[in-house]
């Protein structure tokens, strides 16, 4: 990917433009809007607060809100309550190794506000990098580099926006999903797999992606079934699933021993501020050294399971309720997009999507040929994927988070409204870059796609207008209500 090319570096500005501005207006709502006293997780400050660490909050707060909080207090402080467990290490890792950097500003500054500046600037580059790499992943799938380009500059406006910004794992996850899909698509396995595992570390549905792995190596065997000694190639497949699987899977299962460790043997408690323990007395939150939980007796002890049904009431169907209509329009708009891009493709290639894919090489190629972007071949697993997810979120979540789950994990959320708009948009049709020197007189002409559509508005198409309107307003709507403890989780 390095270095990068015309279409890169546009890339790379745009991403760098809204990551400035998405701070800058977390931090203007921030201050302009007062904070809703919401029940969420709102830990005390053991640290005073000198006059540059409130300057900092006051900037920067508004990426402390909602689950934020929760990988803030376990970068601070470990995983002392039950419930942090449902927060996995990887990004606090990755906060912890940011405030090294930021050491020599620590003789001023409080572990949280160190913390919150960590966050802010690691989102940055994830985020950036993610843009990065889903414009080279929708190179190598899509075989057409004008929507690789449009994915990657949708991915920008995400409606996820604010959660790339605040104190949540989605950057880093996106970044690491989509760089181990580009891996993987180069074929290097070993290479993808680790950056599957390094996901799985960072939010638990990376587990979901093995799938890719599997499935590549199910083409792989498929398109070999020629050569002589199926048997052996059969067993080779076998043992290459099982590993994979494994793989993909350690970093979860480490993780649950790890809460096992701490919650289910004796001798494994720990001094815990007082102002900690008090707030658990008042909460009922669970900590170590205290009555052994009912997940310890199970057959098999997953905390988290036991949290996700216990602490956020998580399960099938159990967030059908009528009070919820609000979050399930909420989420409405990313439903759709899925379930759009599903049929459409399912309609173009009923062939391919009844045999998973599988195809011989020469079906294959004819088929790229004949459908380039998002109607490809290649991009039947990925849109497996994501109809997996979008099911799984849908009947067993809090549905309010699907626009974030989906945003942050798979590249169909942009891959398909990019394919919608270089088949429906005229504007698009016509010379994407216009040389300035080549504008008419007294117009500036932009390089950016997206600007050009904002630029002219009112002459895009009503796919158009919808697509970029529901992005711009769930990245506005976001930064407003998120930012000041308003429900948008």
């Amino acid at each position: 990917m390095w270095p990068l090319d015309p279409s890169q570096k546009e890339v790379l500005r745009f991403a760098v433009s809204c990551r400035i501005l998405t701070l800058t207006l977390q931090a203007l709502f921030n201050v302009i809007i007062p904070d809703h006293h919401a029940d969420a997780f709102s830990p005390p400050r053991l640290a005073p607060s000198g006059s540059v660490d409130q300057l900092v909050e006051g900037l920067l707060g508004g990426l402390s809100r909602w689950d934020a909080e929760h990988f803030l207090f376990i970068a601070e402080h470990g995983y002392l309550y039950e419930h942090n467990f449902a927060f996995f290490p990887g990004f606090p890792l990755a906060l912890l190794m940011g405030t090294e950097l930021l050491r020599p500003l620590q003789g001023h500054l409080s572990q949280r506000s160190c913390l919150l500046l960590s966050v802010a600037l690691l989102n940055f580059l994830f985020s950036v990098l993610a843009a990065l790499t889903l414009h080279d992943l929708g190179c190598l799938v899509l075989h057409c580099p004008r929507q690789a380009f449009y994915a990657a500059m949708l991915f920008c406006l995400s409606p996820a926006n604010v959660f790339l910004a605040a104190g949540y794992s989605e950057a880093l996850f996106a970044f690491l999903t989509f760089s181990a899909m580009g891996q993987l698509e180069r074929g290097r396995s070993w290479t993808s797999g680790l950056l599957f595992a390094l996901a799985t570390g960072v939010r638990s549905n990376g587990l979901v992606s093995v799938g890719f792995l599997l499935h590549s190596q199910c083409t792989g065997f498929f398109s070999s079934l020629v050569v002589l000694n199926p048997l052996k190639q059969l067993v080779k497949l076998m043992a290459s699933l099982c590993l994979s699987a494994l793989t993909v899977s350690l970093p979860f299962a480490l993780f649950q021993y790890y809460a096992y460790t701490q919650f289910c043997l004796p001798g494994s408690a720990h001094s815990i501020p007082e102002p900690l323990v008090q707030l658990a007395v008042d909460k009922g939150y669970r900590i170590t050294g205290e009555n052994e939980p009912p997940w310890c007796s199970w057959e098999l002890p997953l905390i988290y399971s036991y949290i996700q049904d216990v602490y956020w009431n998580v399960g099938l169907l159990r967030y059908y309720e009528f009070r919820q209509v609000p979050n399930f329009l909420l989420a409405a708009p990313v439903t759709v997009l899925v379930v759009w891009a599903t049929w459409t493709y399912v309609t173009t290639h009923p062939r391919l999507c009844l045999t998973l894919g599988l195809q011989r090489c020469k079906d294959s190629k004819t088929l790229e040929k004949s459908h380039p972007g998002f109607l490809s071949p290649k991009v039947f697993v990925y849109l497996v994927h994501a109809a997996v997810l979008l099911l799984f979120g849908g009947l067993c979540m809090h549905v309010q988070v699907l626009t974030r789950f989906l945003g942050s994990s798979t590249p169909i959320v942009y891959w398909f409204p990019a394919h919608l708009l270089q088949n429906q948009e005229p504007l698009l049709r016509s010379v994407d870059t216009v040389p300035e020197e080549n504008a008419p007189p007294g117009i500036k002409a932009p390089r950016n796609c997206i600007l050009k559509l904002l630029y002219n508005w009112k002459a895009c198409s009503p796919v158009t207008r919808c697509i970029l309107g529901y992005f711009l307003t769930y990245w506005l709507l976001g930064l407003l209500l998120h930012c000041n403890f308003l429900p948008w989780t």
